[in-house]
């Protein structure tokens, strides 16, 4: 093999939309943007659509067109496309986008009349997390949004919002969000801007608040089995999900070192007794965060071995313990579901102070994706 390897399992993805499927009676959007959370875009996107997902959503148009020239022909839509995006190819394959503003909305208008088509557009709402949407402004611009409706020059397919705090199920800001959702709703009903679709619920709002589920929600991090966050809602296995990715690699050297020596860069670790150090194939140019600790490690040769000292551009160290039997050119695994005693993708998240969501997308072009048969 490779030095690196994540290795896929889409029976995990499927198990999981089929999950969600299973909890709600709207339709469900398999989220695969960022690269499918770094699981690989068009073959998750597969997986998903014959396990029965009935939309696909990415942030970049790029990714929307990949998926529809890779063979997707479910809905999909793209909704972080700022002006000067392809806009027409993405009118010609029938790609939903968002818009958030008029300069958005005029643009796509403008592409759709240019390829003689009418475009399909999902009005976004800012409820409250003030980043993307129609907030304040909306009352300024309504009559606007409204002119290219009745002149038919976009069709509105959806109106959508997203949520602060959905993975803190009881904060009241989630209430706060819906009811201002479904005001804006009537808001744009009332102007005669109407829409087949709404959705709000991410995976956190799928799992925890019924009210948010509309007829679309948005899965996304549950796709891939993974906790919209642990402390909150519980982890993978209490959550009924199956984490997806198991990123593998090798030890490039096995050796020997005294107690009392310094490792790695800045020598901010020191080997506490005489003991084995294990040298393992990736770094943070593969996605292995540097400023992990010896919370995460690896699990080889039937042991967890906790990292030691700072991860480097290509490799880091492994404390293996002087009675290790790892031998160099061992296979490691870096994280996994945990069924097998390895570390998970949310102790490597809290080892460095982050989520699991980043964990997963940050893992670099230069570990190949594998897709074994269960």
């Amino acid at each position: 093999m490779s030095r690196a390897r994540a290795e896929i399992n889409l029976a995990a993805i499927a198990s999981n939309l089929k999950f969600i499927k299973s909890k709600s009676k709207s339709q469900v959007l398999a989220v695969v943007k960022a690269d499918a959370y770094g699981h690989g875009l068009v073959a998750v996107a597969k997986a998903a659509e014959s396990a029965g997902a009935d939309w696909l959503g990415t942030a970049l148009l790029e990714e929307a067109i990949s998926l529809r020239n890779g063979g997707i022909s479910k809905p999909i839509i793209a909704w972080l496309t700022p002006p000067g995006e392809d806009f027409k190819t993405a009118i010609n394959l029938d790609i939903d986008l968002s818009i958030s503003s008029i300069e958005l909305l005029t643009e796509i208008a403008a592409a759709g009349k240019a390829v003689n088509k009418v475009p399909r557009v999902h009005i976004e709402l800012d409820t409250g997390m003030n980043r993307g949407g129609f907030g304040d402004e909306l009352e300024t611009v309504i009559s606007d949004i409204a002119s290219h409706v009745k002149s038919a020059s976009i069709k509105v397919i959806g109106i959508w919002s997203h949520f602060a705090r959905a993975d803190e199920p009881g904060s009241a800001m989630n209430q706060t969000q819906l009811s201002r959702f479904n005001s804006a709703v009537e808001q744009l009903k009332n102007a005669g801007i109407s829409s087949e679709y709404l959705h709000v619920a991410n995976s956190a709002a799928s799992l925890t608040n019924q009210d948010a589920h509309k007829n679309i929600i948005r899965w996304g991090i549950g796709l891939y089995g993974l906790s919209p966050d642990v402390n909150n809602m519980g982890s993978s296995a209490e959550l009924g999900l199956k984490p997806a990715m198991k990123l593998i690699s090798k030890l490039q050297l096995v050796k020997a070192v005294k107690a009392g020596q310094s490792v790695g860069y800045g020598s901010t670790a020191t080997t506490k007794v005489d003991t084995k150090l294990g040298v393992v194939t990736m770094g943070y140019a593969d996605g292995i965060p540097r400023n992990a600790n010896n919370l995460a490690g690896v699990f080889v040769a039937g042991q967890r071995a906790a990292l030691i000292g700072r991860v480097s551009m290509d490799q880091f160290v492994v404390d293996l313990g002087a009675a290790s039997l790892a031998k160099t050119g061992d296979e490691v695994i870096v994280f996994g579901d945990g069924s097998g005693g390895e570390y998970t993708i949310d102790e490597w998240a809290k080892a460095c102070g982050t989520i699991n969501y980043e964990i997963v997308t940050r893992i670099g072009t230069r570990v190949p994706r594998i897709y074994p048969r269960e």
